[in-house]
């Protein structure tokens, strides 16, 4: 599915099952306790804490949410994703075209030969 079907999936949806879309401002405080929910799984996924019982473990569940919520607000603004983030892309690879080969913290640690 590319970017430009999920919006139109996700807008089908909304019109078939959904009534409406929830105002951009609901949305936008949707988005954010997505990106929270999902913040708490990786925090207990991939840091020092645990899951409690019953808790969702599965990041891409999490993550999915998200893409929801914001497809709904790329719909709901006119936002056409798929262009927006080619035109991303392009400002972060002139950006940023040494600037991450260049970083000496992301470097790989040179490796003995003698092994």
């Amino acid at each position: 599915m590319t970017i430009e079907e999920a919006q139109r999936t996700v807008d089908e949806w909304i019109h078939t099952y959904g009534v409406r879309y929830f105002s951009e401002l609901t949305n936008m405080a949707c988005l954010t306790e997505e990106v929270g929910e999902l913040a708490r799984v990786m925090a207990r996924r991939y840091g020092d804490q645990s899951f409690k019982a019953g808790e969702p473990t599965d990041p891409a569940e999490e993550m999915a949410d998200v893409l929801w919520v914001l497809l709904c607000l790329a719909n709901q603004t006119g936002v056409n994703l798929t262009e927006a983030f080619r035109q991303s892309l392009e400002k972060k690879t002139r950006r940023d075209a040494t600037r991450h080969l260049e970083n000496k913290k992301l470097q790989y640690p040179k490796r003995d030969t003698h092994d």
